[in-house]
């Protein structure tokens, strides 16, 4: 067939377009040939954190036995996981390799407050989903490409400051917190709560994330005569402050995040642990939901030497994140790209993922879970004690 030279320059013209669409494509970790995608994160095999390496494990586990099960409609999910020390410059550099490398879909189950609030630039320059991010800031909820199911640490501090004024009756409540994003979000929220009441807080100290040695805190916190501790840090963080806390004789009711009430934690602050409140967005470890259990199960398989506890399943949580939105992609029929899976996380209502329920993302409002209970350390188990509720208004903006 003889082609005119209109007709053959408008198939340069329709070959010139294609072929960057078609890099664009393998750019951005879909495989069609072999129905993969590509996803990554980063997590803090060394550092002061590299506990924190069960999350990773956890969302690890996920995938593997979604795999197992024949993936995402015959998709499969390959994970790749770089070491970031728990620092947020590494964890740029780390997003960086993960896209120009390992040519990432998106950024799934990556750990760290502060880190992935340092990546956010980057990822927003690339377009580059971060899908359940593990951690709890407010500049998660409205940027485009951040689908967090974490709450705002503020609004986790103002639902445990509520329980121990409304349901304890305590009179006078301190705040410690870890002196970076984590903490900063905390103080926040808390900030807003006790104002919201006319209250000024009983103490508020801040104190570095690698800290083992809270005796000025707690020599604080006893002079202000605080009979209630909201503390936000890690668990080595508040294993480190209850030994503290006993050495000096304090005698507070303590209340921590959802991710210290874990076994880790028990393992390293013992019997001190009991009594302490959590407040949590995740259903308890110990429950029959189907989810639940299929957590349970995976880890044991797939992670043998970690801990069933609220550290793997909010890994675990936040990779079932991805599933349900790329699940809810390939439902659309759109094409299978970064821009069209941020826009179909934008249309997710009242859906269950992992262990958290009710999670929905809407244009402006990236809040994913809405809602908390109360966990109370007894005995070495995790026990709920209060249902969920609507965290506090309080102490956030955003719309309801």
């Amino acid at each position: 067939m003889r082609v005119t030279r209109s007709q053959f320059l408008s198939l340069v013209a329709a070959g010139a377009l294609a072929r960057p669409a078609l890099a664009q494509d393998a750019s951005q970790g879909i495989d069609a040939t072999s129905k993969t995608v590509t996803v990554g994160g980063f997590t803090p095999v060394t550092g002061p954190v590299p506990f924190y390496g069960i999350l990773t494990r956890a969302a690890d586990a996920f995938f593997r036995n979604l795999n197992e099960r024949g993936g995402i409609r015959g998709w499969q999910v390959r994970y790749v996981t770089m070491d970031d020390g728990y620092e947020p410059s590494r964890s740029v550099a780390v997003t960086r390799r993960l896209v120009e490398e390992n040519r990432i879909f998106a950024l799934v189950a990556a750990v760290g407050t502060a880190t992935n609030v340092a990546v956010i630039p980057y990822a927003r320059e690339q377009g580059l989903p971060m899908i359940g991010p593990i951690g709890g800031a407010s500049a998660f909820f409205t940027e485009k490409h951040v689908f967090p199911l974490l709450p705002d640490y503020g609004w986790s501090a103002a639902a445990n400051t509520e329980y121990a004024l409304d349901e304890l009756r305590l009179q006078r409540i301190a705040l410690l917190w870890e002196n970076d994003e984590l903490g900063r979000s905390a103080k926040r929220g808390f900030d807003k709560f006790m104002a919201a009441r006319n209250l000024e807080p009983a103490e508020s100290q801040p104190f570095d994330v690698r800290a083992t040695d809270f005796t000025p805190q707690i020599r604080r916190l006893a002079n202000a005569r605080a009979d209630g501790v909201v503390m936000f840090g890690s668990n080595a963080n508040l294993a480190a402050a209850l030994r503290g806390a006993d050495r000096a004789g304090f005698k507070a009711t303590w209340f921590a995040p959802f991710f210290t009430a874990d076994p880790s934690t028990y393992r390293l602050a013992g019997n001190l642990l009991n009594g302490t409140y959590f407040s949590s967005w995740l259903l308890p470890v110990g429950g029959e939901e189907a989810e639940v259990k299929a957590y349970r199960d995976s880890v044991t398989r797939f992670a043998p030497n970690d801990p069933v506890g609220v550290f793997g399943l909010n890994g675990w949580s936040n990779a079932a994140l991805f599933a349900v939105g790329f699940e809810k992609l390939l439902d659309s029929g759109r094409p299978l790209t970064r821009a069209n899976l941020i826009e179909v996380m934008e249309t997710l209502s009242d859906a269950t993922v992992g262990g958290a329920r009710n999670v929905g993302f809407r244009p402006g409002d990236h809040r994913g879970t809405r809602q908390e209970g109360i966990i109370q350390a007894d005995g070495g188990q995790f026990k709920l004690v209060r249902g969920f509720r609507p965290y506090p208004a309080a102490a956030f903006d955003m719309p309801t």
